[in-house]
């Protein structure tokens, strides 16, 4: 059985020492309790709700930026990519290549990804059922990457705002390596927050642990050490001090559910 899954970090890159803080903290944690650790951080965040919102550092000073939280920190990192041309040097740094969630039927930059022969993780589309996810499996499988996963994200509910149907989770196991549940994103609120995006971040906690209860073999966090000075997405991102207790918990439901055969 592959170890459970963390993929946590600021949702864009900020700075050097910020992003080297975020690792160390959750490399420690998860160590302790014996996950494995993947640090997020995006280069360029291009669906930002307002054009004068904060995008990020850009490619080339983002793969610097994340090559080092990957040689100083020792943990592998995954960055989302936008367009097929960022395919190849993204690819040179980061060990899983992320296709963000409404780009996950965009055909080329998919196959782009597969060919890298990386892991790709593909989130799912908020306007995206569960069982057409298979297509955008195929899309990046087709250019032999070592693994696709599928990460859920919430699902359009209305007018600014996502629900979670837990029956995709079990659903998209037919179709990719590893499922990964995006524990921060959906709650987020999406343009809810006057040229930004809200987020109800009391939610994520138990939302974490009913996906652990479902069976996911990994979980995805947006994580900083002041989410209400973050430049992205701090209304739906957990502050580095609440990790300890959220994680002694997921390792706690993590060993039920291996008991009674639930986990992945």
């Amino acid at each position: 059985m592959k170890e459970f899954l963390i993929i946590a970090g600021p949702c864009v890159l900020e700075d050097l020492d910020t992003a080297l803080t975020i690792a160390s903290f959750v490399k420690e944690l998860c160590q302790k309790h014996g996950f494995s650790y993947i640090f997020k951080a995006s280069f360029d965040k291009a669906n930002r709700t307002s054009l004068y919102s904060y995008r990020g550092p850009g490619l080339e000073k983002g793969l610097e930026m994340l090559s080092e939280v990957k040689s100083k920190v020792g943990v592998p990192v995954t960055t989302d990519v936008h367009e097929s041309w960022q395919v190849e040097p993204v690819s040179q740094v980061a060990d899983v290549i992320q296709i963000p969630a409404f780009l996950c039927r965009q055909t080329d930059l998919l196959v782009a990804s597969g060919k890298t022969g990386r892991i790709v993780n593909i989130k799912k589309g908020q306007f995206m059922a569960p069982w057409d996810m298979k297509y955008a499996v195929e899309k990046a499988r087709i250019g032999a990457p070592k693994e696709v996963w599928l990460t859920e994200r919430g699902a359009t509910f209305g007018y600014r705002n996502l629900v979670v149907d837990f029956r995709s989770l079990l659903i998209m196991k037919e179709y990719a390596d590893r499922i990964i549940f995006d524990a921060t994103h959906s709650v987020q609120l999406p343009g809810g927050g006057e040229g930004r995006s809200g987020g109800e971040r009391q939610f994520v906690a138990p939302l974490a642990r009913a996906a652990v209860a479902v069976g996911v073999s990994g979980l995805f966090f947006e994580v900083h050490p002041e989410p209400d000075k973050a430049l992205c997405d701090g209304p739906n991102s957990l502050p580095l001090k609440d990790l300890p207790e959220l994680f002694s918990q997921i390792a706690d439901l993590l060993a039920v559910a291996q008991r009674h055969g639930f986990s992945s």
